[in-house]
């Protein structure tokens, strides 16, 4: 007849219960934690030290051990191995703040030709300056030591990230002014769908420009794909530069439709030849509100010339400097981009500007309404 155990039951929470069964199912939990949880369940079903022990193919000491740390500290001691101790430490908390420190530094403060840290570098330079600076455990100091104690810090010295500065004192008046027509834009567009509304005294659309579309032509015949033997279009990496187009664009925040104006340039007269496109798309009656960019051309003696011939009809709401995101034919462009002009080939530049006025018309037989939604909930109109 077995021996009585000696020791306490083991109980669980509900919650501890649930937990343990998710761990002994589990596939991509610790091995050990996967052990030791079915080792608490069969113990748990009165099953004898031995029996736990069989079932899961480890000694009975390591069952015993188990269950006592439960009993003992608790289910996570359980489950956890205890801290060790481990090998003293080589390095000191100063030295640590002193490499940290370092990398915090540009190295052409230090007298290097180099902008950015690399591990290389810093590593030679700890090495060299550890001694007269008085930390010298570091004589040693791995590449990988420097990494773990960099990570550990959250610091990558050999990256550059970039922002964008807020240069203009009245960005968030300008920000919440965008976002109110874009709210405004919102209710008519509803009061269009249920019928309240048949006409808008005031139409608004999302305009600016993209320079620099390139005309590449190919300078080998292209070899399109072969099912089983080629998986992909073929294209030689050379190419001949045919020069840059300009894409003159505006969408209207109602219907979708885009109105384009493809030129050389994207000056003044340029965009005053897009103003008149539009004067020409809406009937004489309906104010023309833009919102723009602070583009030179938008501003320019020429620009407000021609507005001075067109009293009461445009009307225009500029985002904040570097505040481009904010209006929403980035969104139309960025779309351009990837689905018509990344890896786009062309003869000349002219077939360059009839793709463009293609993708246009082709975009207007199906339009698609652009809606603004960051922040949106935080604007009310008064």
């Amino acid at each position: 007849m077995p021996f009585a155990k000696q020791r306490k039951a083991l109980c669980f929470t509900p919650e501890d219960l649930q937990r343990l069964i998710r761990l002994r199912r589990s596939r991509s939990e610790e091995r050990r934690k996967v052990l030791r949880a079915s080792i608490l369940l069969d113990s748990l079903e009165g099953l004898s030290d031995q029996a736990v022990a069989d079932k899961n193919g480890v000694n009975r000491n390591t069952v015993v051990l188990c269950i006592s740390k439960c009993l003992q500290f608790g289910l996570e001691a359980a489950l956890n191995d205890f801290q060790r101790p481990g090998k003293p430490a080589q390095l000191t908390d100063d030295a640590k703040a002193w490499v940290l420190q370092l990398a915090c530094q540009k190295p052409k403060d230090l007298g290097y030709s180099y902008e950015l840290w690399t591990y290389q570098l810093l590593t030679q330079h700890i090495r060299q300056q550890c001694v007269s600076a008085g930390y010298p455990s570091l004589q040693k100091l791995s590449r990988s030591k420097l990494h773990h104690l960099l990570k550990t810090a959250a610091l990558r010295p050999h990256k550059v990230r970039y922002y964008v500065e807020k240069r203009d004192p009245n960005f968030e008046p300008k920000m919440a002014n965008v976002l109110h027509v874009y709210k405004e834009v919102e209710i008519s567009n509803e009061g269009l769908i249920q019928g309240r509304l048949q006409e808008l005294p005031m139409v608004t659309l999302s305009y600016d420009e993209k320079p620099g579309i390139q005309a590449l032509a190919n300078v080998s015949p292209e070899k399109p794909p072969v099912p089983d033997q080629q998986a992909s279009l073929l294209r030689d990496y050379e190419y001949v530069r045919h020069g840059t187009l300009s894409l003159l664009a505006g969408i209207d925040l109602h219907t979708g439709q885009v109105t384009a104006l493809v030129s050389d340039t994207h000056n003044s007269k340029d965009f005053i030849e897009f103003l008149t496109k539009l004067d020409q798309a809406y009937p004489p009656h309906q104010i023309i509100r833009l919102v723009l960019d602070n583009h030179s051309a938008h501003l320019s003696k020429e620009t407000k010339s021609y507005l001075g011939t067109k009293p009461q009809r445009f009307q225009f709401v500029f985002t904040p400097t570097h505040g481009s995101w904010l209006n929403l034919i980035e969104v139309f462009f960025s779309k351009l981009t990837r689905s018509m002009l990344r890896e786009l080939r062309v003869a000349s530049k002219s077939e360059l500007a009839d793709r463009l006025r293609q993708y246009i018309r082709e975009l207007n037989a199906a339009p698609v309404v652009f809606r603004w939604k960051y922040k949106m909930d935080e604007i009310s109109l008064v």
